[in-house]
């Protein structure tokens, strides 16, 4: 078999064992999806007149929140579902199945490539469930085209491959999962410092740069403007700027974790 074959075999088993693992053990992943959809129906259902009255400066419109809501909790879903993906490879790397795998002909690339592709799949996953919620309780998006859906989907994939690698990377350098999960809680913290649920513009203005200077807030206009047909602006390629540099930066810190020679 050739290189590519083998590195393909070997990605596709280490794929399998991590749904399996997945699988077998849903409370995790259950967990983390449950804090979006809680949020979504604390918002919604507890504040959704007050914020809805306050960001219009007129009467409260609950269905004009649900749809600014939904998109920055789908970006926030794939921040939660990654710490996932931090805690099972720290797993790997401090059980010793990664010492046992380097012992093995198995393709270098393919542990860290089956993580990643899983963790993307159930980013994805996560991502249809929070958003059947979204639509169960009113959201709709009548205006986007075919191709504006396809872009907000293959926004959203690229942005699960991004904070998948980064997940990665902190999962590898963590003593232990309860450290890995503690140091991916920013992927979760960064939604709620955002545009997620009031503009910037109703911000302090001393905090109105932390929440606009960070990978979620263009993200999420970007995917209002698509789904919902609000102005983009710039925002479009910062997105796909801070998918790319994260993506980078997380592969390069994970392979050169992963390849440091045991202590």
């Amino acid at each position: 078999m050739s290189t590519l074959a083998l590195a393909v075999r070997d990605t596709s088993t280490m794929l399998r064992r991590n749904l399996l693992h997945a699988r077998r053990y849903p409370s995790l992943t259950l967990n983390l999806l449950l804090t979006p959809v809680m949020l979504l129906l604390l918002f919604v259902y507890i504040f959704g007149d007050v914020m809805s009255a306050g960001m219009s400066g007129g009467g409260a419109d609950r269905a004009d929140y649900i749809a600014y809501l939904v998109p920055g909790l789908l970006l926030m879903t794939i921040g939660s579902t990654v710490v996932g993906t931090a805690v099972s490879v720290s797993n790997d790397m401090t059980e010793g199945i990664i010492a046992r795998f380097r012992s093995m002909a198995i393709h270098r690339g393919a542990v860290i490539t089956g993580h990643v592709i899983s963790s993307v799949l159930q980013s994805i996953v996560s991502v249809v469930l929070v958003g059947a919620v979204g639509v169960a309780i009113g959201f709709r998006s009548t205006d986007a085209t075919t191709l504006e859906w396809l872009a907000a989907f293959g926004l959203l994939t690229f942005f699960a491959l991004a904070l998948t690698w980064i997940a990665v990377g902190m999962g590898m350098v963590s003593p232990n999962a309860e450290a890995a999960s503690n140091n991916a809680l920013p992927l979760i913290f960064l939604p709620l410092i955002s545009s997620t649920f009031v503009p910037i513009d109703a911000m302090p203005g001393w905090f109105q740069p932390i929440a606009e200077y960070q990978p979620f807030t263009p993200a999420i206009e970007t995917l209002r403007g698509l789904l919902l047909g609000t102005e983009i602006g710039h925002n479009g390629w910062l997105a796909v700027a801070w998918c790319l540099a994260l993506t980078a930066l997380g592969y390069r810190w994970s392979k050169a974790v992963y390849n440091r020679d045991p202590k």
